[in-house]
């Protein structure tokens, strides 16, 4: 790559986040206009349960006392909205792989319908690298385990 072409890389402005990416280019993908939506509803909603999860109403008290209803019922709308994200995610995955790899060319001559370069991949990059992390992830974790097992800490046998 030339010094010129990575200084152009360099000052190109950041790609904004999911929700953002996905109201902009809304029209831009008609081989699988939903897309876009998928984008839009897993930022705003990935938004909301960061947001609700830093505030004060949705931690447990610290003494171990009874937790306040308020607590009850952000403790339910988390719990809810992360099963719909989890659903959403699985929906998500069928309509991006499902088009693997779109016409990226929207003047094209062609009856193929085109997906715009930047959301396609964007939905397709951001989909994988939840897929990565979660295999590096669970490979840790057994990795850990395995650590466990042959140091004896998780013989119940042994006292600490």
């Amino acid at each position: 790559m030339s010094n010129n072409r990575l200084l152009g890389q360099i000052q190109r402005p950041p790609q904004p986040p999911a929700p953002i990416l996905g109201a902009v280019h809304l029209d831009d993908c008609p081989r699988q206009p939903l897309i876009p939506v998928y984008l839009v509803v897993v930022g705003a909603f990935g938004l909301a349960l960061g947001v609700l999860a830093c505030l004060p109403c949705a931690r447990q008290p610290e003494d171990g006392g009874p937790a306040n209803p308020l607590a009850r019922v952000c403790a339910a709308w988390n719990s809810l909205t992360s099963f719909f994200l989890f659903c959403w995610f699985i929906t998500g995955n069928v309509w991006i792989y499902s088009i693997y790899e779109p016409n990226y060319n929207k003047n094209t001559t062609s009856v193929d319908p085109f997906c715009d370069r930047t959301l396609y991949q964007f939905a397709f990059w951001t989909t994988t690298l939840v897929y990565i992390l979660l295999g590096l992830f669970l490979l840790g974790g057994f990795c850990v385990l395995l650590c466990f097992c042959l140091c004896g800490r998780a013989d119940p046998d042994h006292e600490i």
